[in-house]
């Protein structure tokens, strides 16, 4: 069945890379430039909030600063920089508005003059639809006092590219670039009032998009907390921008930024960041805290996107507790479930090793093994294959071969503990054993205690199990003399004792990827050989006394 997919997959990509392949010489076409050149718009309807930006972009320099730049020489220093951060004019966020209109013009007169005719690089979707959102918020200090010629050329800069973006949108199989040109278009159609057609189409495609990606809980499907958040910026971007033009705010993007908040609540650690499950990184939540901080959830959900959190007192503790997602959803899926991270008083103790996306692609293909999450790994192999076909990758990113179950969950909040259990199939097929865990706060004695089982559904075939609990970089810890403890130090006065039954555990090396960079640190591993018997492993994290 999986050969299949991948022969579907691999055929799509190949349709897919030859569609693209020939665009892109249509795309250069006097033809192709002079179907983007529609009327121009006769006036701003509104002016939106510039300072909305700050929602979408994630810029943190204080300002930048147009006063110390040659205009005509800026862009012919942009080989010396990050070309996508310069062509989306992302930085326009951080201009000193009253000062640097002037210069500011100049440099958007050169950039038309230069690049207003397709161009591959500069005109790629995500850096386009961030220029158009970037240009509208900034129109009116852009338009001010500026001559008849130069803002006809600036509106018909912007209505061109958003031409280019309506007539290419149902080619974008990415749906994170796809709703950075549902926004742009979205915008277009709230400012211009020749383009009012505009709001409407990027209104209904949005909410199709909505349905595709997102649980009936507003979790996407591909289980990544970075997409929750990336996704939720921009639909709070859409509300507040339609709310700012006076419009009525859409049914379902009401109701999806509710959804979202609530799913960023349920998972948000206590330092205010992402756990480092299925492709999220360590990221910072500035941009939508305000938003955070003003919706106030009901607390009702124990289980959101396949994640389970507990918390009880100092304790915050949350477990995998699902399947992958889909072959389509799953380009930044990690092979780690019933992985967990635990914190203590604030502090991260025990972590997955985060998504390396940004740092190589060997690193990123290293941090989805299931090595670099806090649980059971069989025979030195990952619970899941990904995608090794060059053109496949390509199109769909690293995505998943092979699939597994999850099942058995339930949880439990009694009088002396909190927590949960749920099971796995991954590696029953290859070496016929499931894999179950259970994780809860003893509420009576203040500590985290698991139990894991491996269950063997066939006898006779050897394994060699391994489970690592990956350590907090920022934590050091050594092995006792017992052999069967670690200590965990998490500061000059404190400390945790790590204790597992009858098994000798070992302190490995290990790498940190949560901070978009490699860091060292140190995991406690179990490891040992099993034929024909099921195996208990009885483990906890106790305050050191």
């Amino acid at each position: 069945m999986f050969g299949l997919k991948s022969v579907y997959f691999y055929l799509v990509a190949c349709q897919i890379t030859l569609i693209k392949f020939f665009k892109k010489l249509y795309f250069s076409s006097k033809n192709y430039n002079k179907s983007l050149e529609t009327k121009t718009p006769q006036q701003v309807y509104y002016n939106p909030n510039p300072f909305l930006l700050s929602i979408i972009t994630s810029y943190n320099n204080k300002s930048f600063k147009i006063s110390d730049v040659d205009p005509n020489v800026f862009w012919l220093e942009d080989k010396k920089k990050d070309t996508n951060q310069m062509h989306n004019f992302f930085w326009l966020n951080l201009i000193d508005r009253k000062a640097d209109s002037k210069k500011l013009k100049k440099i958007i007169y050169i950039w038309m003059m230069k690049n207003s005719k397709y161009k591959q690089r500069i005109w790629e979707t995500s850096t386009l639809s961030a220029r158009v959102i970037s240009w509208i918020l900034n129109i009116d200090i852009i338009l001010n006092n500026s001559t008849f010629d130069f803002k006809k050329n600036f509106l018909d800069c912007i209505i061109s590219q958003t031409n280019h973006l309506k007539k290419n949108i149902k080619f974008e199989k990415e749906l994170e670039k796809k709703v950075e040109i549902l926004t742009a278009i979205i915008l277009t159609g709230l400012v211009f009032k020749e383009y009012e057609e505009n709001f409407d189409i990027g209104i209904k495609e949005m909410e199709s998009l909505v349905k595709i990606f997102f649980d009936n809980k507003g979790f996407p499907l591909s289980r990544n907390p970075n997409d929750l958040v990336f996704f939720s910026k921009y639909f709070i971007f859409c509300k507040e921008i339609i709310k700012d033009s006076q419009k009525y705010i859409p049914e379902f993007l009401e109701d999806i930024v509710e959804k979202n908040l609530k799913c960023i609540h349920y998972i948000k650690t206590p330092n205010d960041r992402l756990p480092l499950f299925n492709g999220a990184t360590s990221l910072n939540l500035g941009q939508i805290q305000k938003y955070l901080d003003d919706f106030k959830p009901d607390n009702k959900e124990n289980n959101l996107g396949g994640l389970f959190r507990i918390k009880h007192k100092s304790h915050f503790l949350i477990v995998d507790i699902d399947k992958p997602p889909m072959k389509k959803f799953s380009k930044s899926y990690q092979s780690g479930p019933l992985s967990f991270e635990y914190f203590l008083d604030g502090i991260k103790v025990i972590t997955n090793s985060g998504f390396g996306y940004q740092i190589s692609k060997k690193i990123e293909l290293l941090s989805r093994l299931t090595a670099c999450q806090s649980t059971l790994s069989i025979n030195d192999t990952s619970i899941t294959k990904f995608e090794k076909n060059e053109i496949t990758s390509k199109i769909f990113g690293n995505s998943i071969l092979n699939s597994f179950k999850s099942f058995d969950f339930s949880s439990k909040n009694e009088s002396d503990f909190i927590g949960c259990s749920a099971s796995n199939n991954g590696y029953e097929k290859k070496f016929g054993c499931v894999h179950k865990r259970e994780i809860y706060i003893d509420k009576k004695n203040n500590f985290l205690k698991g139990t894991d089982h491996i269950l063997k559904a066939k006898d006779g075939y050897p394994i060699r199990y391994t489970f690592r609990f990956h350590i907090n970089p920022d934590l050091s810890v050594v092995k006792t003399m017992s052999g069967n403890s670690a200590l965990i130090q998490v500061s000059k006065n404190k400390s945790l004792i790590f204790t597992i039954n009858d098994e000798i555990i070992d302190i490995e090396k290990s790498i940190f990827l949560g901070e978009k960079k490699i860091i060292d640190n140190a995991c406690i591993t179990i490891s040992g050989n099993l034929v024909n018997k099921n195996k208990i492993f009885n483990w906890e994290i106790k305050k050191n006394i």
